[in-house]
């Protein structure tokens, strides 16, 4: 009876830290999203799995994309690179983080997703590991980039992959832009233009 009773405690005590070690991760990633002043203070897996904090790209101005390989706009990752290739010199990136958010069309792995970019679209502009841009389990980066707190002007749900988040040299969002905003647009250009 005693051994038992002793099995219990210690399952309950092991419980007791696994919540409060959960909460405190979750309360630490609140926190971070909540008092991050720029996009530089999130670190991110690349597509290969390197860890990279986007201070990396301090000083550039990025235009931030969650991708599909599977959407009707996954042909914009053309667009996507043909941007990068005529501002990259002036201080320009793109960054594209795959997302299985909507309808699974995002269902490969990230070495899939890297051959998938490389060989049919010739993609050179960085690429993440797959995340979360909303729900539950959002990325606390999406978390940034769409709360209210955070970005009053262009907060706001995601709403289908291929939404651009334009970000300016001191990694303060500068606009927003649709699915259906082609990245080679000339509202787009204008906008990266005027960033550069």
């Amino acid at each position: 009876m005693n051994k038992v009773f002793l099995i219990l405690a210690v399952l309950g005590v092991a419980a007791g830290v696994f919540v409060v070690f959960n909460n405190q991760s979750d309360s630490d990633e609140t926190s971070v999203v909540a008092a991050a002043k720029s996009i530089y203070e999130f670190k991110m897996k690349d597509i290969d799995g390197n860890d990279v904090k986007l201070k990396k790209y301090k000083g550039d101005v990025l235009l931030v994309v969650n991708t599909a390989s599977e959407c009707g706009y996954t042909p914009q990752y053309e667009g996507l690179q043909a941007i990068f290739d005529k501002y990259k010199g002036r201080g320009f990136n793109v960054l594209g983080f795959p997302a299985n958010n909507f309808g699974g069309q995002e269902p490969g792995t990230e070495k899939e997703i890297k051959e998938f970019c490389t060989l049919k679209y010739k993609v050179t502009f960085p690429m993440f590991a797959k995340i979360s841009v909303k729900g539950e389990d959002q990325h606390p980066l999406y978390s940034y980039l769409t709360s209210k707190a955070t970005n009053p002007q262009f907060a706001g749900d995601i709403k289908w992959n291929f939404n651009k988040f334009l970000i300016g040299r001191d990694g303060k969002i500068l606009a927003r832009f649709e699915s259906k905003d082609k990245p080679e647009s000339e509202t787009i250009t204008k906008a990266i233009e005027a960033a550069l």
